[in-house]
């Protein structure tokens, strides 16, 4: 049994296979739709600040 997915657009069961040409994506819409969606900055990853302890080259205080 092939592994199934779901699409991380519509939601659709997409099968984890090389034939499924768009995967994870079900479509080249839903591929074009989450890349519109980074391109305007919907999605952001985190960013870590370091504690105020380090220094500018991020190791400790000596």
């Amino acid at each position: 049994m092939p592994t199934m997915v779901d699409c991380p657009t519509c939601g659709n069961k997409v099968e984890w296979s090389e034939k499924s040409k768009y995967r994870p994506f079900c479509s080249e819409r839903c591929k074009q739709i989450d890349l519109g969606a980074w391109a305007e900055e919907k999605y952001t990853i985190p960013a870590v600040n370091p504690p105020k302890d380090f220094e500018d080259d991020g190791l400790p205080p000596r």
